[in-house]
């Protein structure tokens, strides 16, 4: 389970074009699905059924003292090394201040319901792929992206988000917040 911000269409076909050189490079990712794509704001793993309304009582707070934010993705790089590199990724710029305030928010909200939340520091990123252990694997792929600027667009809603993982793999939104 995750909470959420869903860039627009606009916004995913661009990013999608601007990455289309590099879907087929030796030793890419396995790149994700663009309208799988979205920026995490807190990544929860497994929720008991019976903690979701409490989740989503706490997010709903958490989420109204959050100001109006524009956002673009832009740029892209890796997490792990150039030579072992796991996850691709796109930056995000605009009022990426809120976002970080919105995802400690949230953060709060959860530890406060008792649930496990990593102690990392928040990075705002969109994930574009993964690349597996053990294959081939180019980590200067991302480099060719990091001029890239995407259009930006007023963030308007906050999902929560179930994941159903499998050979049918989808996301199903369990609540949505508007956002001003």
């Amino acid at each position: 389970m995750f909470v959420a911000v869903d860039p627009p269409g606009e916004a995913r076909r661009h990013l999608d074009r601007a990455l289309a050189p590099l879907r087929d490079a030796p030793g890419a990712p396995r790149w994700s699905r663009s309208e799988r794509w979205h920026l995490t704001l807190l990544f929860l793993d497994r929720v008991p059924d019976a903690v979701v309304p409490a989740l989503v009582s706490a997010a709903g707070p958490a989420i109204a003292a959050t100001p109006p934010m524009t956002l673009r993705l832009a740029g892209a790089g890796r997490f792990g090394s150039l030579r072992r590199p796991q996850v691709a990724w796109a930056g995000v710029e605009g009022d990426v201040a809120p976002l970080v305030g919105l995802a400690g928010r949230l953060a709060d909200a959860a530890r406060g319901l008792g649930m496990p939340v990593e102690n990392r520091p928040f990075r705002p990123h969109l994930t574009l792929g993964r690349w597996r252990p053990g294959r081939p694997a180019d980590g200067s792929l991302t480099d060719r992206l990091a001029g890239y600027r995407g259009p930006g667009w007023p963030v308007t809603e906050v999902r929560l988000v179930e994941s159903h993982l499998g050979a049918t793999a989808r996301y199903e939104a369990l609540a949505t917040w508007p956002c001003s």
